[in-house]
């Protein structure tokens, strides 16, 4: 496995779509730059890279597959309540 960045970015417009769909991807500049946007405009970020591994073999603008819902869920569970924290405070 590399030892290169990756980082994949999930939209979820939960009135308008059944699962989150992929809408960027990369490995190494092109992660790092992901996740600089991210960062700037305050997206929630989570690492899991064997999760990245997974999603970033996904086409771009392709919903997530049912197997992965699961795992995505959690994964959004805990950004909405990190976000409802930091809201908070």
């Amino acid at each position: 496995m590399s030892d290169r960045q990756v980082a994949v970015a999930l939209r979820y417009l939960q009135e308008e779509e059944y699962a989150p769909r992929v809408v960027a991807k990369g490995w190494g500049a092109v992660a790092e730059e992901i996740l600089r946007l991210a960062r700037k405009h305050n997206i929630p970020i989570h690492p899991d890279r064997d999760l990245a591994q997974v999603l970033v073999k996904l086409d771009l603008g392709q919903l997530i597959p049912p197997e992965l819902y699961q795992v995505v869920a959690e994964v959004l569970a805990y950004l909405y309540r990190m976000n409802r924290r930091a809201a908070q405070s």
